[in-house]
């Protein structure tokens, strides 16, 4: 009897959760955009050209409707006391660095979004919330996401921030390369602003093919790399500088192997077959049911003894 009992629980209990929880036996496949485009466009920064006006960071702001307060509040330079990181109210900042090189001349570097060749979010989000367009830029929807976060530790950079404060609607903020303005065809707001020409808007390649120039022309002034060009499987912002980014903790050491591939692995094996939390809900009342009924009717048998 107590077999049939568990038999009839157990069918109830999975028809029930299904009709509640609308369970596809059918993988749960996220479909964001991932084009890599041969014409994509990116950034070229110029670290030895700029001066740390942090103009652009006003202007990301403006662009992307951010308190901005007065662009004559950026030229206060204690700023640069302290490293800082993107967030939900700045989606660019400028760090300003000690140089090996020259002595009093500091190394100013712009930190963003890189807008990877091969993003790690757009491999680590479960529901495609993350796409990687054809123009570059790499940009999130606000109606596909869950709030699961999981962007914010694939990233190899670090860059996606949450608004934990937001109660209501909390958005993922991070650089989209000013893709609303792209439409336009418009420069991006950063890129439009600069007043030292430090960063250049352009196809990736031909980017790339003007760093190559520049490092050629100017041995002393550049060292022989290009920060972005292969690093995670390249990004489309690229850095010129005098001295590693890397060993001035400006940028991340990072390898030339793609991001994507252990975070697609791990998140899209957990996720291949989603189990909403009222399939996991019913499947533990139902063990506490089963463990219940088996310490009545053990009970039961010790009491007739």
């Amino acid at each position: 009897m107590e077999k049939q009992n568990r038999r009839n629980f157990l069918k109830s209990a999975g028809l029930l959760t299904a009709t509640i929880a609308g369970v596809s036996t059918k993988p749960a496949k996220a479909a964001p955009k991932n084009i890599l485009s041969e014409d994509r466009m990116g950034v070229l920064v110029d670290t030895t050209v700029c001066i740390g006006c942090r103009n652009c960071e006003w202007a990301c702001k403006k662009a992307h409707d951010l308190p901005a307060g007065n662009v004559e509040s950026y030229e206060d330079k204690s700023t640069f006391k302290e490293m800082r990181r993107p967030n939900t109210s700045a989606l660019t900042v400028v760090n300003q660095y000690d140089s090996k090189r020259q002595i009093n001349s500091p190394i100013n570097v712009k930190v963003q979004c890189m807008h990877c060749d091969h993003p790690a979010c757009v491999s680590a989000c479960i529901v495609g919330a993350f796409s990687k367009n054809e123009n570059g830029s790499v940009t999130w929807e606000t109606n596909k996401c869950i709030g699961c976060r999981y962007c914010m530790v694939a990233c190899p950079f670090q860059v996606p921030a949450f608004e934990y404060d937001k109660a209501i609607n909390p958005q993922i903020m991070k650089c989209d390369l000013c893709f609303e303005r792209a439409k336009e065809g418009l420069l991006p707001a950063c890129v439009d602003i600069c007043p030292v020409e430090a960063l250049t808007y352009g196809s990736r390649s031909e980017l790339i093919k003007i760093a190559r120039e520049r490092i050629k022309n100017y041995p002393d002034k550049f060292i022989d790399h290009i920060y972005g060009e292969n690093e995670v499987g390249g990004t489309s912002w690229i850095y010129l500088a005098s001295q590693d980014l890397a060993k001035t903790k400006a940028l991340p050491k990072l390898g030339t192997g793609t991001a994507p591939g252990v975070s697609e692995s791990i998140q899209h094996g957990i996720f291949a077959y989603f189990v909403p939390p009222a399939s996991l809900y019913a499947l533990l009342g139902g063990i506490m049911w089963l463990n219940k009924k088996k310490k009545n009717s053990t009970n039961g048998e010790e009491g007739g003894e």
